[in-house]
């Protein structure tokens, strides 16, 4: 019964995370005030170093709260094993840019559009779960990702409405929002397949394992942060621009990790398809109505439901027939 509550919770705090940070960052880059606009750059920093202290947390609290349980798994798992942690380097760098990625795609594209479109990443997952861990797929999963690619493409169809709005908009702003979208979806499969293949090698705790993650994702996050937007830091700091608004944006992109790997430890992926796929239908309804920067269209709702019925049917598991004659 516990751990039903914890699989539901978990998926409700994942559709909720999911839906609340694309909304509030395509707000928080499109919301006209005055003084300058924070920088994603820093964002991304600070919501490494919140990860890190959440994950500090919950390996403390998992040895009882006891500071010398933890200064002692932190030397032993981080400091007494180099080689383990510096294998999260290459994830993380990749987290980073997809990271940096998602607030460049929101700056241009409608949360809708974002939303569906960045379901691409169950594709790449597939087949960097193929090449790099031997994973097979069944043929329910191979139709999902037709079918997935099927729905992006009509999300992706220039509709007669778009056309007219050209004029309001920057000259390529279309393309660099679903460019990189394209890029966060491939770096998203490549660093979660890695990820996972990591966790299996090895008996680390996925808490320990986030902590070596925003280490790195710290260092990568400060590094960019001072080659693009060091001019800018050095006039107004690291912190301009910020408001509730660029915390609350900074928060959820902190949960988001932490949510994924609850969702991984206590639900399953037909669940985890349905939360993804009522955060679609959410991202779309509230984009409409509360943003206002978004029509949609027929060929963009046959699109939308195409990619919903895609992730319900790459996470469905054909059950065996029961064989009569052993009856």
């Amino acid at each position: 019964m516990a751990s039903s509550r914890l699989k539901y919770m978990s998926l409700g705090v994942l559709v909720f995370q999911t839906t609340s940070l694309v909304l509030t960052m395509r707000f928080s880059r499109t919301l006209q005030s005055e003084g300058p606009r924070y920088l994603a750059s820093s964002a991304v920093v600070v919501a490494e170093l919140l990860k890190i202290l959440t994950c500090v947390l919950l390996v403390f609290k998992e040895h009882s709260y006891s500071m010398r349980a933890l200064n002692s798994i932190l030397r032993q798992e981080i400091a007494h094993k180099p080689i383990e942690t510096l294998k999260l380097a290459i994830p993380s760098g990749i987290y980073t840019l997809q990271n940096n990625l998602l607030y460049v795609a929101l700056s241009n594209l409608d949360a809708a559009t974002y939303q569906v479109t960045y379901q691409l990443k169950i594709l790449t997952t597939a087949l960097f779960s193929v090449s790099m861990l031997g994973r097979r797929l069944g043929v329910y999963q191979w139709l999902s990702l037709l079918i997935l690619m099927t729905g992006v493409a009509f999300v992706q169809w220039p509709s007669e409405s778009a056309a007219s709005e050209k004029e309001d908009l920057s000259a390529g702003s279309q393309v660099v929002g679903v460019t990189a979208v394209l890029v966060a979806c491939c770096s998203s499969g490549f660093a979660g397949v890695y990820f996972e293949k990591i966790l299996k090698e090895s008996k680390q705790s996925v808490w320990v394992r986030n902590i070596q993650l925003g280490m790195f994702g710290l260092v990568f996050g400060l590094f960019g942060m001072l080659v693009y937007d060091g001019e800018r830091v050095r006039e107004s700091g690291m912190f301009q621009g910020y408001n509730t608004l660029t915390w609350t944006v900074v928060a959820l992109q902190a949960l988001g990790g932490l949510v994924i790997a609850a969702v991984i430890k206590y639900a399953d992926n037909i669940l985890k398809g349905f939360a993804t796929s009522l955060s679609i239908i959410l991202s779309t309804l509230i984009s409409y109505f509360w943003l206002q920067d978004f029509e949609p269209t027929g060929v963009f709702f046959l699109g939308a439901v195409l990619v919903i019925v895609a992730t319900f049917l790459y996470g469905y598991e054909a059950k065996p027939v029961p064989n009569p004659s052993r009856a």
